[in-house]
């Protein structure tokens, strides 16, 4: 008689534990074609279990076809072809963990001060609200909600007037890059910042997209390389470059507004880092002086908010829009509706311009005090900080012959995460320079943090 053993803790339905011993024995041919299974009474019986366990296990096999049933005679083994033998092996998922770091001075991060208490309020409002909105489909565009407080949020800021109905919320900004290149097309060539943030370019990479580098100056993006360069799309962060700080002025601006219409292309303006400027007010996008709708606005709450908030948002020109809807108009927006609401209602009842002008008077504190303790460390006189106001990090110049590379291995060894400004342009090079993002620091570690740099590069 075929039997079973169920075991104690059994922590699945016992027809299910059942059908999947049963039907392994008929893959790996332990139970022979036409072989004849126990009746459903005798079988219950002689496993001690329930005849509606059996049924169950039954009617699963026969509904995938390992078995087939002959009225009044019982059950029986389909005659399954295999064209190997199958070898059911119990897959292990290696669970692979983050390197640990006593100071981390290059992933961005949020500091200690994620305003917990009153985001749970308002998620507890929204749910208790008990609008059926949030369990539908959000709109394609993104929840109206939401691009109203964007709206509304980036007139108040920067003085941008953008209406709701240009505005496009996607899961982070890789997301959105993807549905850029999906309405401007793979044929067209785009042109990248040299250095610049790696994550675009493997976004391109994977698209087969063909993308030019084109070098700065201490202006930002250069125009007599890019004219050049045949690109009708370029990539910039104008208002604060990463990873070397640069402002892009106004006339340079201007030069490229000129360019794109010129060429009739298209700037895409990466704003990701601009709320936390810390010297004078923010700066007005290129957005803002456009006169031919030629630049696609991007930015994130990641920085503003947490990196696990994968919610960022683009606007697109009046003249791409109906290109947008008519190309692109199948896909559904890719953030829960009840996630966008709370974060509208988060900027709406104030609390998000509360919550930048929070963080942005901390980092200033925290920046300070890490410069202060850099001033009177032992390696102060052999390096040079720069761009120290333009957001998040900062470059540190040192004296050393060391590579790029052994700095960083030798970084690793002594327990600091830390990322070279080589490390953003596309060919390798010694530039003997550090960018160091204070954004997961505390106050509290900033001693510790000084103690690594000055054993890292004394």
């Amino acid at each position: 008689m075929l039997t079973y053993t169920f075991p104690e803790n059994l922590h699945k339905p016992m027809y299910l534990y059942l059908y999947e011993n049963i039907r392994n024995d008929i893959i790996n041919q332990k139970l022979q074609p036409n072989e004849k299974l126990p009746s459903k009474r005798t079988f219950a019986k002689n496993l001690d279990v329930s005849l509606i366990t059996v049924e169950n296990a039954y009617n699963q096999l026969l509904l995938e076809g390992f078995i087939y049933a002959i009225e009044k005679k019982g059950y029986y083994v389909s005659p399954l072809e295999f064209p190997d033998k199958p070898v059911i092996e119990k897959t292990y998922i290696e669970d692979t963990k983050a390197e640990q770091y006593r100071i981390d001075l290059k992933t961005n991060s949020v500091a200690e001060h994620f305003p917990f208490s009153t985001y749970s309020k308002l998620m507890r409002q929204v749910l208790s609200s008990q609008d059926t909105s949030l369990l539908v489909r959000p709109p394609q565009l993104g929840c109206l909600q939401l691009r109203e407080a964007i709206s509304k949020h980036l007139y108040d800021f920067n003085g941008m007037n953008v209406p709701p109905n240009q505005i496009i919320i996607g899961a982070g900004s890789e997301y959105l890059y993807n549905l850029l290149i999906q309405l401007l097309g793979h044929d067209v060539i785009y042109a990248l910042e040299d250095p610049g943030h790696t994550s675009i370019s493997k976004v391109y990479d994977i698209n087969h997209i063909h993308y030019h580098y084109i070098p700065l100056d201490k202006y930002g993006i250069m125009l007599e390389p890019l004219q050049h360069s045949s690109a009708k799309i370029v990539h910039i962060s104008p208002a604060h470059h990463f990873p070397t700080g640069i402002t892009m002025p106004i006339q340079r601006r201007l030069d490229l507004l000129k360019w794109a219409n010129e060429h009739q292309g298209y700037i895409i303006e990466d704003d990701y880092d601009s709320e936390f400027r810390l010297r004078g007010k923010p700066l007005s996008p290129l957005y803002q002086i456009d006169q031919h709708d030629r630049v696609i606005y991007m930015n994130t709450f990641s920085k503003t908010l947490s990196p696990s908030f994968r919610m960022s948002y683009m606007i697109l020109p009046k003249s791409l829009m109906s290109l947008f809807q008519q190309k692109l108009g199948f896909y559904a927006c890719s953030v829960s509706s009840f996630e966008q609401i709370v974060v509208a209602e988060f900027i709406k009842q104030g609390y998000f311009e509360k919550h930048i002008n929070r963080m942005r008077h901390y980092y200033k504190l925290l920046r300070d005090d890490f410069l202060d303790a850099l001033r009177q460390s032992d390696i102060y006189d052999s390096i040079k900080i720069k761009k120290e106001n333009a957001g998040l990090h900062f470059l540190l110049e040192y004296q050393n012959n060391i590579s790029d590379i052994q700095i960083k291995e030798k970084a690793k060894a002594i327990g600091l995460n830390i990322s070279c400004l080589s490390d953003f342009y596309h060919k390798p090079c010694n530039l003997y320079t550090l960018v160091i993002n204070y954004s997961g620091l505390s106050r509290d570690n900033i001693s510790l943090a000084i103690q690594l740099l000055t054993k890292l590069l004394k």
